[in-house]
């Protein structure tokens, strides 16, 4: 077995743990956008889901830049992102100097400005109800290879399974709940990292590096050890 071939199969274990009781929601979404770059050949990773008001929220990006790109998407309601949501379909473009402005002549030279030249968004459903969707982003033109795509989409349809999972138990109201829990949460890790890169002197990037080691190191949720480093109840944030 090879190690690409090993880190894939990891990855899915890792992911099928959100079938498990009080999983972090929040955790395994920025699990998932990171993995997603080491295992597919892209760049970036975002990911944004729909809360209980019908309205897309982004939850997780593997980078500031992509955060960034992904909330003036949302906020112009203009996008591949949206497309893929109200579609359930998933939308590519090879080529964002090519033909991207006339689809998103606001959100191309967005992407173009973040050095991103590609883009494909994949939806995160099951059979007719769509949550969301992922969108990747190359930094060079060109497709990409259709295993690559495949990868992507299996990813996709496994986060969104386990998401899911809980409405065979559960009402929708608290799948609902849980996923607006995941979006308030995504704001405290905003705040813990513009702490962190603030008292370390570091990149907002770096920072969320430190949050994410310290939670696996400590065995903690991403959302707690945010809400430590806001209150100062932590000072000292290691990294694996």
């Amino acid at each position: 077995m090879s190690t690409t071939d090993r880190r894939v199969r990891e990855t899915f274990v890792e992911l099928a743990d959100t079938l498990v009781d009080d999983y972090d929601v929040l955790g395994f979404l920025d699990l998932l956008a990171h993995r997603v770059v080491e295992l597919i050949d892209v760049d970036a990773c975002g990911v944004v889901l729909i809360d209980h008001h019908g309205t897309l929220n982004l939850v997780a990006a593997s980078s500031e830049e992509t955060r960034m790109l992904e909330l003036s998407q949302l906020q112009n309601s203009e996008g591949p992102c949206l497309d893929t949501f109200g579609t359930g379909r998933r939308v590519s473009m090879v080529d964002l100097v090519a033909g991207g402005d006339e689809r998103w002549p606001r959100f191309a030279p967005a992407a173009r400005g973040a050095g991103f030249a590609a883009v494909y968004a994949l939806p995160m459903r099951l059979r007719d109800a769509v949550l969301g969707a992922m969108n990747l982003f190359g930094r060079e033109p060109g497709p990409l290879a259709d295993e690559s795509l495949a990868l992507g989409q299996a990813l996709a349809d496994v986060a969104t399974i386990g998401i899911l999972h809980e409405r065979t138990a559960r009402q929708h109201e608290v799948v609902a709940g849980q996923l607006q829990s995941a979006l308030d949460s995504r704001i405290l890790v905003e705040q813990a990292k513009g702490v962190l890169a603030e008292r370390l002197s570091i990149s907002v990037d770096d920072a969320f590096a430190l949050l994410r080691g310290h939670a696996r190191s400590t065995n903690s949720k991403l959302r707690d050890v945010a809400a430590a480093v806001v209150d100062g109840t932590i000072t000292d944030v290691r990294r694996t």
